[in-house]
């Protein structure tokens, strides 16, 4: 329904950019003294052409041309990634089998050339796609029938990144087909977000995804946020009866725990040596002048699997009797002048890579809630305990996104970095936490005002 000037062209845009890249930087080390130097030009030709060719079909397997507005920064490095890997194991082999000087002389400079070109490239179209829908251009106009609890949730998503470019139209017309396709036409609707769980009659809501299928506007589908059941499925047989289990969750696997343990033990070791060894007793004994108490404060905190282990922290707070009952609040008067810092700067929480060096936490994942919050969560979060299929971590996913603190109420705050937990646990990947401990280190830097 929605005119697209020039969206349906950036595929084309990007694949031919590739294909610059790749042809320049052949054209590059074939030039020497002033002339182009080829052994064989057929050959060079045949060989150029067979490389964009085994592009772009390596291309269509890592969807490195797959951009949609959601798309994580972190999900795009980890396809060009892929992307750039198959392509250099391939084409080795092949320059190794056909014994082909000019290439073998020069391909370690060539294949170094087109990626660093071609992860520079990416990264900078898609920051500019960014920048450029925040300014409120290449906007998709969207709309949403039966709301529910699902889509108002989506519906602050999208308003808040203003990075993915959707404007939102409200409509207030009836439930008749007619109205809703004339709506469609006025606005230029390009998008129709529905849940799952409408309240529309089967007949109605099949006229709706046929109508939207003719008027060329795209249907997009809300699961429910409280039942959300959507993990990834296999085929498992019994026999010849097949029968869907759920697949395993990405740490579940021995070789990803493996890579992800190795990462926390380098990490926490060199924290603890080449920071603690000086920062620990410094701050110790700020803490000691600023307040009456211990350095150290240490309280229990539900783990892997819900087992209970001791988490270590800075002591910020005067000692007091609801340490273990109560959050800490916005301005609480427990918190200590030093405490206010620390917690500002979250070095408060340093004495935490102890417990990741110990196997009890992990430098990403989930934030370790107090007991009594767990406890109360568990009862009223529909799959809260998700995040306890995994480790929790000194930094996650839901603290790089800001959502700390109660500034949307403390439930639906809550609500919101349970999904973003669960969508850390289902989708981990080491990019995902290289990408999240860079992130939170720049929060360090420039300070995190969600932070109290």
């Amino acid at each position: 329904m929605q005119k697209l000037r020039y969206s349906v062209y950036l595929k084309s845009i990007y694949a031919l950019m590739d294909c610059c890249i790749i042809i320049g930087v052949f054209v590059l080390f074939s030039w020497r003294e002033g002339a182009f130097i080829l052994p064989n030009t057929e050959d060079s030709l045949l060989y150029l052409g067979l490389f964009i060719i085994l592009w772009m079909l390596i291309g269509a397997k890592t969807e490195i041309y797959d951009i949609p507005r959601n798309l994580t920064f972190t999900k795009l490095i980890e396809r060009v990634i892929s992307q750039l890997f198959i392509f250099l194991s391939v084409t080795y082999v092949l320059i190794k089998l056909g014994r082909y000087a000019y290439f073998v002389e020069d391909y370690l400079w060539i294949l170094t050339s087109i990626s660093v070109l071609i992860l520079l490239s990416k990264s900078g179209i898609f920051l500019f796609l960014k920048l450029y829908r925040k300014q409120g251009l290449n906007q998709r106009n969207y709309m949403v029938l039966s709301e529910n609890e699902s889509i108002t949730l989506l519906k602050d998503i999208i308003n808040r990144r203003e990075d993915y470019g959707y404007r939102y139209f409200e409509y207030q017309g009836s439930n008749n087909i007619d109205d809703i396709i004339s709506y469609w036409k006025e606005k230029e609707i390009h998008t129709l977000f529905l849940p799952i769980n409408h309240l529309y009659e089967k007949e109605e809501y099949n006229k709706i995804l046929e109508k939207a299928y003719e008027n060329k506007v795209e249907v997009a589908l809300v699961p429910n946020n409280i039942y959300d059941q959507h993990f990834k499925y296999q085929f498992e047989y019994f026999d010849i009866q097949p029968v869907l289990t759920v697949q395993k969750l990405p740490l579940q696997k021995a070789s990803n725990y493996l890579i992800k343990r190795i990462f926390d033990i380098l990490v926490s070791v060199c924290v603890l040596v080449f920071v603690g060894s000086w920062l620990f007793p410094l701050l110790a004994f700020i803490i000691k002048r600023d307040s009456k108490g211990s350095v150290f404060f240490k309280q229990k905190r539900y783990g892997y699997l819900n087992r209970e282990f001791d988490c270590y922290k800075f002591r910020t707070m005067r000692p007091n009797a609801e340490a273990n009952s109560n959050t800490t609040k916005e301005n609480d008067p427990r918190i200590t002048k030093i405490g206010a810092f620390l917690r500002k700067t979250s070095l408060d929480e340093l004495p935490q890579f102890i417990n990741v060096l110990k196997g009890e936490m992990s430098v990403v994942g989930p934030r370790p809630h107090m007991l009594s919050v767990d406890d109360y969560y568990k009862q009223h979060i529909y799959k809260y305990s998700l995040r306890s299929k995994v480790k929790p971590g000194i930094t996650g996913l839901a603290q790089i996104k800001g959502l700390r603190g109660d500034q949307d109420g403390e439930y639906l705050t809550m609500r919101k970095r349970i999904k973003a937990d669960a969508f850390y646990v289902k989708n981990w990947s080491f990019s995902m936490d290289l990408v999240i401990v860079v992130k939170t280190f720049f929060l360090l830097v420039f300070g995190d005002k969600k932070a109290y």
